[in-house]
């Protein structure tokens, strides 16, 4: 998937219907970086933010330790719980 697709399907995902103007052609090598739908999972675990609806009941750190623990990660935190 080249970067154009990938915005794209962002853009869908988003319902986001206006036109892009590409002034220029993009151009980059794969020895600065990988495309996000090329990265492997332990690529996406460091280098990401995991959005996750947590369910009534467990509390939030006790969520985070629940990932922490099926990742086999070192570093889990939270940014915070609105509770209805």
């Amino acid at each position: 998937m080249n970067f154009y697709n990938f915005i794209y399907k962002i853009d869908e995902f988003c319902s986001y219907n206006n036109s892009w103007e590409i002034k220029k052609e993009e151009t980059t090598s794969d020895k600065y970086g990988v495309y996000p739908d090329k990265r492997d999972i332990n690529l996406l675990i460091k280098n990401s933010i995991i959005n996750l609806d947590k369910p009534p009941g467990p509390t939030s750190h006790e969520v985070a330790f629940w990932v922490k623990k099926m990742f086999n990660i070192n570093k889990v935190g939270h940014g915070g719980t609105l509770e209805p």
